[in-house]
């Protein structure tokens, strides 16, 4: 994917129509916003037309619909305007109401997208910013729901929707780009099954919901004003919400995302999860409280106590003791290491036996350190219950956690860990001899 310029409307539309929990009538205007704007709601209605972010930082409920709130001022069922407007590749715009809620028109964002090819579609001088997947990431409810996003070269949503007992399981999946999202997702329509009506009635929601404007699943029959529009339309229509909902991460994405049986809470959930992911890729080291004195060694400090030289000193310095048998060390994971032009072009990764190398050397400092073990050389014998979890990449800082367990003569036992932005990416149980230099 090559990079795009933003995009906001090139004049204001309006849309009239009825809001469905509410049941009142409204009158929404998306207008053109600037650069680096995002899309932000506007409630007309109140005296001082305050403004509310599509983030996720403002999701309040999420109960068959998304609802944004900040302090007092709120906004329902945002999902599909939202939905619309990234699917058709819009970046920045204001959407204006007149009532809390948007009109829910046939229950589709289709009414969102006329809107906004009517108002047209203006090119911006600033670039996208898109955040690229890179690892996958994952998210498992309670409730069964499912989603998984990996790396793609493309925005692409899979999705298997299942209701009650495994009635109306469908499945899609599709390229979201503006084209694919007016004729393949933008025209489904919500739906609902038969037993979650009266519940939802008797919350005092629905108000503004016919068979006009939702599809109701009442066993394994479908009650609808007119024909099913597609076969899988209940999976389009999650895949709609979907495409809405993760926007409120405030990015763009690069990836694909497999979803099964999502809804609005495991979506805003994922949205949760993908900012924070992408803080931490943009992070820089974590603020970390670094003792003075003889707790800390510097470089030249560690070459004092490890044999290692370059390319094979895996410790910067070392941030701190806790007691005689625990050692915190650091490593600047640069794009200049050595082994990163074999391992591997185009996709630089710090090998696991490297990390497992930097744990062994902060492991052997512990010992080190003691003065009858001054000038001895920690030779490895096993490493045991390695794990690798996350992949470390140029920019990361290591931060390299070791334990020494037990101690036997001139064999020392450690526990180690490597961390970065505050998530252990590999770990393992060491064995390893001090020899005599």
């Amino acid at each position: 994917m090559s990079a795009q310029k933003q995009r906001t409307l090139a004049e204001p539309s309006t849309l009239t129509g009825t809001s469905l929990h509410t049941g009142e009538q409204v009158n929404l205007t998306l207008k053109p916003a600037p650069a680096n704007h995002g899309l932000k709601f506007r409630r007309v209605d109140l005296e001082d037309q305050p403004f509310i972010d599509a983030h996720v930082s403002n999701v309040q409920t999420v109960e068959r619909a998304t609802t944004l709130a900040q302090g007092s001022v709120k906004v329902h069922t945002v999902e599909h305007v939202i939905s619309a407007l990234v699917g058709m590749g819009v970046d920045n715009a204001i959407i204006e109401m007149d009532a809390n809620e948007p009109p829910i028109g046939d229950g589709s964002a289709m009414p969102y997208v006329e809107c906004i090819k009517k108002a047209g579609i203006e090119e911006q001088e600033e670039y996208r910013s898109v955040y690229e997947i890179r690892e996958p990431i994952h998210l498992e409810t309670s409730n069964g729901s499912l989603i998984t996003i990996v790396p793609d070269k493309d925005f692409r949503v899979s999705c298997t929707q299942s209701g009650p007992d495994g009635r109306m399981t469908q499945f899609f999946s599709a390229r979201i780009d503006p084209e694919t999202y007016e004729k393949e997702i933008a025209s489904a329509r919500t739906f609902v099954f038969y037993e979650d009506v009266e519940p939802l009635m008797e919350k005092g929601l629905i108000k503004g919901g016919s068979l006009e404007n939702a599809i109701v699943i009442k066993g394994d029959s479908v009650m609808s004003k007119e024909p099913m529009r597609f076969n899988e339309e209940f999976a389009r229509h999650k895949i709609l919400d979907v495409v809405g909902d993760l926007m409120l991460s405030g990015k763009r994405i690069m990836g694909h995302v497999i979803a099964v049986k999502p809804g609005h809470g495991p979506n805003t959930e994922m949205a949760r999860t993908l900012l924070k992911k992408y803080q931490q890729t943009r992070s820089m080291v974590p603020p970390v409280k670094i003792p003075t004195g003889e707790g800390v060694l510097d470089t030249n400090e560690v070459q004092k106590v490890l044999p290692h030289r370059y390319p094979f000193l895996m410790i910067d310095r070392i941030i701190g003791f806790e007691g005689d048998n625990k050692c915190t060390g650091v490593k600047q994971v640069t794009i200049n290491e050595p082994y990163f032009e074999g391992h591997f072009p185009g996709h630089p990764i710090m090998p696991g036996v490297l990390q497992v190398e930097a744990m062994a050397q902060v492991a052997s400092i512990v010992l080190l350190r003691r003065p009858e073990n001054q000038g001895k050389i920690g030779y490895f014998m096993s490493a045991d219950s390695v794990k690798w979890r996350k992949p470390v990449l140029p920019g990361d800082t290591l931060f390299i956690e070791a334990e020494i367990l037990k101690t036997r003569r001139n064999i020392g036992f450690a526990s180690a860990r490597c961390i970065v932005n505050g998530e252990t990416v590999s770990e393992g149980e060491l064995k390893f001899a001090l020899i005599d230099d």
